[in-house]
């Protein structure tokens, strides 16, 4: 994971961003997010102990793991980010994590569903402030070159926090309760976001522009962006990905429990170890485009439509397979391919917006992906789930993740359509400051 210059790079920055400082602030957001993605995703695996003692329908859990999250975190994710362009991103970061920790441990204090539906809303209002700023900062750290790589590390966060909550929540959930649980991971976070107040340093913004765009209004870098076809693609394929594997993510655990009878603590077990290979393969989507795009930047884009094409059918394996050895084999190769995405999205998102609208391209990537994603992916399974369990049993769960993972077909026709005019659109962007410029004013 070696993030040292080579030869050809851009010049690196000098007072306080120093190769070592840039590595330990990459590994500081890397926990961030680890704790970003522990409080979103732990009760992925409490939703069977949650339904059984609230006495919520699939449908109401996948309003919990879903909407209830989502569209909070959507809303408050635009004005976030256009504040971490103009502000403190590490005081944006700082803060953010305080909130959401505190609401996840609040959450384990709940004695209703409605309750912990105010719970996950306030999650969602403080996990908006994470990645916009994150992406920002990562992209001031890292010359161009070597941002590939730096986002797909700062994304395995995302699997290795779906690790320590399988793992964390699905052992204590199954000996101390759910509840219990939630508040053990909430409140860590707290005292780490102190510690990223006093020692993550903000780099010089922009400073591997070539020139320093003037100030720019929410409103002009909405059209902007909305002027190239490549992000505008881009945006559509990371959104219905997302649809698909959020979707189904979220359902793995009661998938496992109720079609091959695994305990929570079992369960979680599994799924930590299928989180460290989508740690695997969203490093390894970064690596591979770094190193192929070395010759064509379309790679970026045309590795992740492969991975995210040929995942499909090793998901169809997964949830068919009778016995839970093959379905997990299976899931390995899913999971990996699945995850290759990360980085290089994020990456060529980056890079074809301006560095003063770079918190704000991250947060319009984030509000499709997740009002998407986390807003309609886990609920359209819990809602297939209770129209087909009364027909097929407590099987109805695997036909709905089926239904709802295909549509990653859809999502790899998009990336594969953005890399047509990718490079004419990285060119747009140089040409078309000066009325980046004079729409601000």
């Amino acid at each position: 994971m070696s993030l040292e210059p080579t030869p050809g790079d851009s010049p690196r920055p000098t007072a306080g961003s120093s190769p070592g400082y840039t590595r330990y602030a990459l590994g500081v957001l890397v926990v961030v997010y680890m704790f970003n993605m522990v409080d979103r995703n732990i009760l992925n695996i409490l939703l069977e102990d949650i339904k059984e003692d609230l006495g919520a329908t699939d449908t109401q859990l996948g309003l919990l793991v879903g909407p209830a999250f989502a569209i909070f975190y959507t809303f408050a994710g635009l004005p976030i980010a256009r504040l971490a362009d103009r502000r403190s991103r590490r005081a944006v970061i700082s803060v953010g994590l305080a909130v959401w920790s505190l609401m996840t441990a609040v959450s384990g204090l709940v004695r209703s569903y409605p309750q912990l539906l105010l719970a996950r809303i306030g999650v969602g209002v403080g996990e908006a402030s994470c990645s916009p700023a994150a992406h920002s900062l990562i992209s001031d750290y890292f010359p161009p070159e070597r941002r590939g790589r730096a986002f797909a590390i700062y994304a395995v966060g995302a699997p290795l926090g779906a690790v320590a909550g399988y793992l964390v929540g699905g052992w204590i959930a199954e000996f101390f309760g759910w509840r219990t649980a939630l508040m053990v991971v909430g409140l860590p976070g707290i005292a780490f976001a102190v510690f990223v107040w006093l020692t993550l340093r903000e780099p010089v913004r922009g400073i591997y522009e070539e020139t320093t765009p003037p100030e720019t209004s929410l409103l002009s870098a909405m059209r902007f962006m909305s002027g190239l076809p490549a992000l505008r693609h881009l945006l559509i394929g990371g959104a219905v990905h997302a649809f698909a594997s959020v979707g189904v993510g979220a359902w793995h655990a009661p998938f496992l429990m109720r079609a091959h009878e695994m305990g929570a603590g079992e369960a979680g077990s599994w799924l930590a170890g299928l989180g460290l290979v989508g740690a695997l393969g969203t490093y390894g989507g970064g690596w591979v485009g770094d190193r192929l795009a070395r010759r064509d930047q379309r790679w970026y884009l045309w590795s992740t439509g492969w991975a995210t094409l040929v995942a499909v059918p090793f998901y169809v394996g997964f949830y068919l397979w009778p016995d839970r050895n093959g379905a997990l084999a299976m899931a390995v190769p899913a999971v990996m391919l699945g995850a290759f995405f990360s980085g290089p999205i994020v990456a060529m998102t980056q890079a074809l917006v301006r560095s003063n609208m770079r918190a704000v391209a991250s947060a319009v990537m984030l509000f499709l992906t997740n009002i998407i994603g986390y807003g309609l992916g886990p609920l359209v399974v819990g809602a297939l789930s209770d129209r087909l369990t009364p027909s097929v049993g407590t099987t109805g769960i695997r036909y709905a993740l089926l239904v709802v993972v295909a549509s990653n077909l859809w999502a790899s026709v998009h990336f594969f359509l953005a890399a047509r005019t990718l490079l004419r659109d990285l060119e747009a962007k140089n040409a078309r400051e000066p009325a980046t410029a004079s729409l601000s004013q």
